[in-house]
């Protein structure tokens, strides 16, 4: 059933395929007035040609982040209620291997881009009587896995930075909330995979041997975890972030993510490094 919302307007970042474009589209179909955003000009004309209204938005620049705070604030006939931040890579590879070049631009997409946009927005949520900023993380904000380390560390940053906002903005109209996903599946191996490519050197490192295994996964077409979902499971969640009167702080997706939340509160930490070790 769609629901009454057309006044208002849920912008989302990181449309261009997987959860993002789900949201993009489902949010519509129930009654949102939904602004995407993608990274590259010809996925921003796919998703308008689908009916979607699309912003092209780079959160690796300053400028393009600007260009859609200065769009969004001049809307005049609704009003933005929902901020969600999704759009993000993977960058595999050991850390030892990783150049700091490479945590720079992770940290430029998953992390610094979103506390731009977030923060030069702020203002307009504020002045609506009731907002939501939904903030779409991982498995990966709070349990670490090898290979995965300057994934693990944009994601852990960016759950203190929620937790801080939410207790900063408690006496607000604003609310905010996390949904954790574990696996899904996405375009996400294809970018990481990418990534890899550009900045690891097997030749050399200790984890060759690792790497080629890497490989071999990010490659595949699709994913061979037995516990991993469609994107279109993330809706619901942020359906309840967005709706639910006192809507939950964290939202956690995929059994892994609920089995793994429950072993770090119970388990030492160096048995739970065991069952990480072999998850991976």
């Amino acid at each position: 059933m769609t629901s009454p919302l057309n006044t208002k307007i849920v912008f989302i970042t990181g449309c261009s395929t997987g959860i993002g474009y789900q949201l993009a589209q489902q949010l519509k179909q129930r009654g949102y007035r939904v602004i995407a955003s993608c990274r590259k000009a010809q996925d921003v004309e796919r998703l308008r040609k689908q009916g979607l209204h699309c912003l092209q938005l780079d959160l690796n620049s300053s400028q393009s982040i600007q260009s859609t705070v200065e769009y969004l604030s001049l809307i005049k006939d609704g009003d933005l209620y929902a901020l969600i931040n999704n759009g993000a890579y993977g960058q595999p590879g050991a850390l030892e291997d990783l150049p700091t070049q490479a945590l720079r631009e992770q940290f430029e997409t998953n992390f610094f881009g979103w506390h731009e946009l977030t923060t030069r927005l702020l203002p307009i949520l504020l002045r609506q009587p009731n907002a939501r900023i939904i903030q779409v993380s991982s498995v990966l904000g709070f349990a670490a896995m090898k290979y995965r380390g300057a994934y693990n560390a944009s994601k852990f940053a960016l759950e203190g930075w929620t937790d801080t906002l939410r207790i900063e903005l408690a006496s607000t109209n604003v609310q905010v909330s996390l949904i954790e996903p574990g696996p899904i599946e996405t375009q996400f191996r294809a970018n990481a995979l990418a990534a890899f490519k550009r900045w690891i050197q097997r030749e050399g490192s200790r984890h060759k041997t690792q790497y080629e295994r890497e490989l071999e996964r990010l490659s595949k077409a699709t994913s061979k975890n037995r516990f991993v979902l469609p994107a279109q499971a993330c809706v619901p969640p942020v359906i309840d972030a967005l709706e639910a009167k006192r809507p939950k702080i964290r939202y956690r997706v995929t059994t892994p993510t609920k089995v793994f939340a429950c072993l770090k509160r119970l388990l030492p930490a160096r048995m739970l490094d065991r069952i990480l070790n072999k998850a991976a």
